[in-house]
């Protein structure tokens, strides 16, 4: 893409995320006092995600699991580990979900926080799913065909949202998501980022 075209992306990215954290501002106040009386510290989760170019950087959310969470699934629940890896790197009916983690997630709120990664440049508002290296290594083993969409995957900056969310969100299986995600690195452009970007607060509403 022409170097004209990512600074128009940044001044978007900053103008649309700074808007967004000045309009939800009391959830930056109240959301980690509830997580705190709730369930304690840490009031962040912090995963190491795979970034634009292979590059890990650390993705934020507000926590929306017990502590332990990762723990409990890659050490002590094996069964648990099962059936993560057989449902596509997903929990139906997540046990390690808090009470409150679970509205925080219909509400699309635990990943507010994300918004300090698009600031720091290392997401975009709109862009490919953020994912695990250990995902994208496992998957593309068992998925081979995969392969190729990684590599424009990681082409550019991963997104707070993007094109599979706003149209289906988890209930993609990951070959679609990633086909879906490596057309928008692909042939993205301003419009169907604005597009993305007018599709989320539909896809918000669509899980309550």
């Amino acid at each position: 893409m022409p170097m004209r075209y990512e600074h128009l992306i940044r001044i978007l990215d900053l103008t649309v995320a700074i808007t967004l954290v000045l309009i939800f501002l009391p959830f930056w106040i109240i959301v980690p006092i509830l997580i705190y009386f709730e369930s304690g510290p840490p009031i962040i989760f912090t995963h190491k995600r795979v970034g634009i170019g292979g590059k890990e950087f650390k993705l934020l959310k507000f926590r929306s699991m017990v502590p332990d969470a990762d723990d409990i699934l890659h050490k002590q629940d094996q069964e648990l580990l099962k059936l993560f890896k057989d449902n596509d790197w997903k929990i139906p009916n997540d046990p390690r979900i808090t009470r409150l983690g679970k509205i925080i997630r219909s509400l699309t709120i635990d990943e507010f926080p994300q918004l300090i990664n698009v600031l720091r440049g290392e997401m975009s508002m709109v862009g490919p799913r953020a994912y695990l290296r250990r995902e994208l290594d496992e998957q593309s083993k068992r998925y081979p065909e995969t392969k190729k969409y990684i590599e424009r995957i990681l082409s550019i900056k991963p997104g707070i949202t993007g094109p599979w969310q706003t149209s289906g969100r988890n209930e993609i299986p990951f070959v679609k998501r990633a086909k879906m995600d490596a057309e928008y690195a692909e042939n993205r452009s301003i419009r169907s980022y604005i597009s993305i970007i007018a599709k989320t607060p539909i896809a918000m509403i669509s899980k309550w």
